[in-house]
């Protein structure tokens, strides 16, 4: 996460995910004792179609600071679903969930990727 702060992002850390954010878009990161984050998530707020749009120019860059690979194909596979309210996959070790929240107090866009990887303490309890 010390790329994100490094990029100017506000970071903060509760009990399980360390948050990084900026405007509208933000970055949580389950803390543990891993290889790698076991879990990843991306998140855009606002109306859907903008958080879509948001969310779709955040995951280049946050994917590239956060370390993911494959990003590019983690990228394409979101741009061809986020016209969807929801879609899952699994792309090289990582299951990648996008999800909208609409008619929520917080809507928005949120990409989750989950390390296939990860055999213990993958979650937050």
């Amino acid at each position: 996460m010390a790329a994100f702060a490094a990029k100017k992002y506000e970071c903060s850390t509760d009990e399980a995910y360390e948050t990084c954010s900026s405007g509208l878009r933000s970055v949580q990161v389950l803390i543990g004792k891993h290889p790698r984050p076991p879990v990843i998530s991306l998140q855009a707020a606002g109306p859907a179609t903008e958080s879509t749009t948001r969310l779709t120019e955040f995951v280049p860059e946050a994917l590239e600071l956060a370390h993911v690979n494959p990003r590019d194909q983690i990228t394409a596979w979101l741009k061809q679903h986020v016209d969807k309210p929801a879609a899952k996959t699994t792309i090289g070790d990582w299951n990648v969930e996008y999800s909208t929240e609409v008619d929520t107090e917080a809507p928005g866009a949120i990409l989750t990727l989950t390390d296939t990887l990860c055999k213990a303490n993958c979650g937050a309890e």
